[in-house]
């Protein structure tokens, strides 16, 4: 008897492999467009990029090997370099503790009215539509010299100097500008956060006598943690590689006030074409973004509170 079941379950399982072969053939001919265009457009760059770190390569000719050359002159005989570092750890930090700061302050405010929830959502996340190069413009031309803003300070007899001419408040200017643009994603990621807190959480501790700041402090913030992490993470990458604005606005300037790692591939590859030296400055851009994810997820243990 056990022959003949083992017998006549056999050919039943034949016909299931072939069927999950087929199908694992019509789905790989469907993904196929999608692997092949990231092979070709985020892959193979992305080794070429580290190929070409390794080399003298000056856009036009033969590259050439020299090994660890561009870093140890980045590292050692640059002295823009070290700047630069500096000024995008800077634009990185004040960008990134503000955008989380104003995005939950207007998440929360959204959520706490009684009407207009969605129209207030569709108003903050507008900006981010918005190409950033077009946002740049506008705003270099109202923060140029004789421009709307110093109209403003001089009508209110502040005294303050133009912004993007000051070494001192030139990246200032680039912050306002990047918080303006981008500040409306985390506004509208973390206010769906905080509508996914059950409200009886809330009730139960306002019967309790807490105060609406130990509500927001102590059941809010950390149900929406995870969220507010993965904001984080998101917002810290995209600071790190901070480009338009500085681009259209400053150019780096003045000086080297605001001259960031993206603006300095651009400037080393683009107008100097030295294409080799510019990889190894991405590969120090990319080791940084991962140093600093890194360290994220390894401080999220003692903040993220995640509901098991």
């Amino acid at each position: 008897m056990q022959d003949t079941a083992v017998a006549t379950s056999a050919p039943a399982a034949r016909p299931r492999r072939r069927s999950g072969r087929r199908e694992g053939r019509t789905a790989f001919f469907f993904l196929l467009p999608s692997l092949l265009g990231v092979l070709l457009f985020l892959v193979l760059p992305i080794i070429a990029s580290l190929v070409l770190s390794f080399t003298n390569w000056k856009l036009l000719g033969k590259p050439a090997f020299v090994g660890f050359q561009n870093y140890i002159r980045l590292f050692t005989a640059d002295p823009q370099f070290w700047t630069v570092l500096r000024n995008t750890l800077f634009f990185t930090v004040e960008y990134l503790v503000l955008n989380i700061i104003i995005s939950v302050g207007l998440a929360t405010w959204i959520a706490s009215l009684k009407r207009g929830q969605r129209w207030f959502r569709v108003v903050f996340f507008l900006p981010t539509f918005t190409p950033g190069i077009a946002v740049a413009i506008v705003w270099m031309l109202i923060f140029a010299p004789g421009g709307f803003f110093d109209f403003i300070m001089k009508s209110l007899s502040l005294g303050v100097p133009n912004l993007l001419t000051d070494q001192t408040l030139a990246m200032q200017a680039v912050i306002i500008v990047s918080l303006w643009a981008n500040v409306g994603y985390n506004t509208v990621l973390f206010n769906a956060a905080l509508d996914m807190v059950p409200p009886s959480y809330l009730e139960a501790a306002k019967i309790d006598g807490a105060s609406a700041w130990d509500r927001f402090w102590k059941i809010r913030l950390p149900l929406i943690s995870p969220t507010l992490f993965f904001g984080t993470v998101m917002t810290a990458i995209t600071s790190l590689q901070v480009f338009d604005q500085i681009y259209v606005m400053t150019r780096g300037g003045p000086g080297n006030a605001t001259a960031t790692l993206g603006y300095a591939i651009y400037q080393r590859g683009f107008q100097n074409f030295q294409m080799g030296y510019a990889s190894s400055i991405a590969w120090v851009m990319f080791a940084l973004i991962m140093a600093l994810t890194a360290l994220q997820f390894w401080l999220q243990r003692k903040w993220v509170h995640y509901d098991n």
